[in-house]
């Protein structure tokens, strides 16, 4: 047994202060320390092969402790190739994971310590990545540094773009049929809209539709895309824009009993009838006033939904003054301009600006505007009689 062994020490020694000596122990006969030291390499030795009979566990073991003060990593730049894709909002810690289960880097701590030693780690952005297979966590990082080691097959989706536009643009960018994206967005739950956001308080029957969660941006499309993986993606990237800006907590704070998704439809009206992003808050502010407001019809009379209502039933779709009297009440459509309240889905897909602008619009009595010069700024009005001064206005500008 160790316990029988006399490994040449001393019992410890207190000195004045308490503190601890350890000394060699001399022989007991006066000898020389050379036997001290024969027995301690006697005991050493016996030790050793104690320890070696035990076999391969106890190097196993010795290992596992090893790695508690050594960082697992590879060697070298690597070897082979494969693509590795970071999601975004991705932390440090995500992008190792990512990289580890790819087998790029050996450990999470690897890559996390080699990042944190690179002051431009931070300029590692959502995409994917050509990368090698076992690469020392520094040689990852620089790695993807690179820009050209970077796939880029990125598409902007516009602000106020449709639906039924956004899978055309995703179609010829990816060659998915445009029917893949239609199959896709059938049901706007499996693509990870939360089933709350379809709640309404104005009494009108839901209609679950992808319109208003497709949210604008440019996006990096992964090279084995589907249209289900593309779209989740675009739904992900709106779910996270506005729980930032804590879009249906403050409608439902400040809106006195305006729905998220109610808010979300006014969003939609005012990026498609503000001719400049200064209007949007005051373009919202119109469509509340004019549905939960003092407006005779309590309808939006905006002729944008008909137009949603033409492009959607494949008709083509048609200026102001275009329309007929035909168009703009068709009894049939569910997007009239007579309609009283709120149409029953956004009719696009509007940007954050225009998410602000319906979360916190401006203060004000307005029921009317019109756009007054080539910039597409519009005069706001309360009455009617000021809404025809306005439209005298750009009419002598040659607007409208």
């Amino acid at each position: 047994m160790i316990d029988d062994l006399d490994l040449g020490f001393d019992e410890p020694d207190r000195g004045e202060k308490g503190r601890h000596r350890r000394s060699f122990v001399r022989k007991r006969d006066g000898g020389s320390s050379s036997g001290g030291r024969g027995k301690t390499f006697l005991a050493l030795l016996m030790a050793l092969l104690l320890l070696g009979g035990i076999g391969g566990g106890a190097f196993y073991g010795f290992d596992r402790i090893q790695n508690y003060f050594v960082t697992p990593d590879y060697d070298g730049a690597g070897s082979g190739e494969i693509t590795v894709e970071i999601k975004n909002g991705a932390l440090l810690a995500d992008m190792a994971d990512a990289l580890v289960a790819a087998d790029v880097v050996k450990s999470q701590k690897a890559f996390i310590e080699a990042a944190e030693a690179n002051s431009r780690s931070k300029n590692i952005q959502p995409g994917t990545y050509k990368l090698r297979k076992q690469m020392s966590g520094a040689s990852a990082v620089t790695a993807m540094l690179d820009l050209k080691n970077k796939i880029v097959n990125g598409l902007t989706i516009p602000e106020g773009r449709t639906s039924m536009n956004i899978y055309k643009l995703l179609s010829d960018k990816t060659k998915i049929p445009v029917k893949d994206f239609q199959t896709a967005a059938k049901d706007p739950e499996a693509l990870g809209v939360p089933d709350w956001w379809f709640k309404r308080s104005d009494g009108k029957k839901v209609v679950k539709s992808v319109e208003g969660f497709l949210y604008p941006d440019t996006y990096e499309i992964p090279p084995k895309a589907t249209a289900e993986s593309i779209l989740k993606l675009m739904v992900d990237n709106f779910l996270s824009v506005t729980g930032e800006m804590k879009f249906a907590d403050r409608v439902q704070r400040e809106r006195g009993g305006v729905s998220p998704y109610e808010a979300l439809i006014v969003a939609s009206l005012a990026q498609a009838e503000a001719g400049n992003k200064d209007d949007l808050g005051k373009v919202a502010r119109v469509a509340y006033n004019r549905v939960y407001g003092e407006f005779p019809c309590n309808c939006l009379e905006m002729d944008v939904t008909v137009n949603y209502y033409l492009e959607s039933t494949g008709q083509r779709t048609k200026s102001s003054k275009e329309m007929t009297a035909a168009d703009m009440d068709n009894p049939k459509n569910p997007y009239n301009r007579k309609l009283r309240g709120l149409v029953p889905t956004p009719i696009n897909n509007p940007g954050k600006q225009a998410l602000e602008g319906a979360m916190a619009p401006p203060v004000g009595k307005w029921l009317y505007f019109v756009a007054i010069d080539k910039q597409g700024h519009s005069a706001f009005a309360e009455t009617y009689e000021e809404q025809k001064r306005n439209e005298a206005k750009a009419k002598e500008a040659g607007i409208i």
